[in-house]
């Protein structure tokens, strides 16, 4: 397996990315900066959700709609195959099992503490996973819109009454939001990763957001650009990829105005000038843009690939929008 770098775009309007439930859920922010900020667990949820709708196992989900322990997820997967095993020693094979099996745990690893039989102690298995996010943020300066109550009303016990909630609708005018992964070749060994696996991932990223955040509160978000490029070596790493790419918004919009994918082109000559310096290093790119998206310097991301003689290393992702 060899390393990758990962830069993943998306936007969000009108709706809220990722609620701080410390703070009555509104969106997430760098309040110096104005920055909508989105935590890589909810990005890993959106993976999740959408690899259990495809037919996937994963370790991080309910049992029988209830949140359980390490321990009894474990149990509940071995008697779903009907294996008899010690949670409490599990050997190699046990453990080999498990990674066959939770696809979720092969890309972002796991710790899964199990608790000991009485009056013994419990043991824990942790696996350090190969895919890694940053946390994402917006590339454009948000505004958070003021928020409105919101109510619900139920009937009450008795015939006659009933009863309501209020809550604050908090959300984003207009988010450019990009993130930053990583594949690490290395680590990959040790979770059992697959060429197969990153192919799932791929797919994920693109069609997770739109099947999965169809909430009242999350839909309004649309992925707009899928990079990754991977490396002939578990090695390389050429970092944060956000450093090489920025808005421009269309003339006579401002950045703090941006309300739509329509109002803005994205600047990426900088990154196609670092994937040429390294090209030496760089197995394939793999891409994927959606139609809606304007790259400033000229028709595609792909297009300016070919001018700097890349051609050869670009695959397309595919994807239907």
């Amino acid at each position: 397996m060899n390393n990758s770098d990962i830069l993943f775009i998306y936007d969000a309007k009108l709706c809220n990315p990722n609620g701080d439930p410390d703070d009555e859920n509104k969106p997430r922010m760098d309040y110096d900066t104005h920055r909508n900020l989105v935590s890589d667990v909810r990005l890993k949820r959106y993976i999740r959700d959408y690899l259990e709708g495809e037919g996937y196992e994963i370790f991080v989900t309910q049992v029988e709609g209830e949140t359980v322990d390490a321990t009894r997820r474990l149990k509940a997967l071995f008697e779903k195959h009907k294996e008899k095993v010690d949670l409490g020693k599990l050997s190699k094979s046990d453990l080999d099992r498990l990674l066959d099996r939770l696809i979720d745990v092969r890309f972002f690893g796991a710790t899964m503490p199990i608790k000991g039989k009485e009056g013994e102690r419990g043991v824990s298995q942790a696996f350090t996973g190969p895919v890694q996010f940053n946390w994402g943020y917006s590339l454009n300066p948000v505004t958070i819109c003021s928020s409105s109550s919101i109510t619900s009303m139920f009937a009450g016990r008795e015939a006659a009454s009933e009863y309501g909630t209020f809550g604050k609708d908090w959300r984003v005018l207009y988010s450019f939001i990009a993130f930053h992964g990583i594949v690490s070749g290395k680590r990959a060994q040790k979770t059992r990763l697959s060429e197969a696996d990153i192919r799932v991932l791929d797919n994920a990223l693109l069609k997770a957001i739109p099947l999965q955040a169809t909430t009242r509160s999350k839909i309004g978000q649309t992925p707009r650009l899928l990079l990754r490029i991977e490396y002939k070596d578990d090695i390389t790493f050429l970092g944060d990829l956000r450093r090489y790419v920025e808005i421009k918004p269309n003339e006579g919009t401002r950045e703090e105005t941006l309300r739509d994918i329509s109002d803005l082109k994205l600047k990426v000559k900088p990154l196609v000038d670092i994937l040429e310096k390294n090209k030496d290093k760089i197995e394939k790119i793999y891409l994927w843009q959606h139609k809606d998206l304007s790259i400033q310097e000229g028709e595609s991301f792909k297009a300016l690939c070919e001018e700097k003689n890349l051609e050869d290393k670009v695959v397309d992702l595919p994807h239907s929008e």
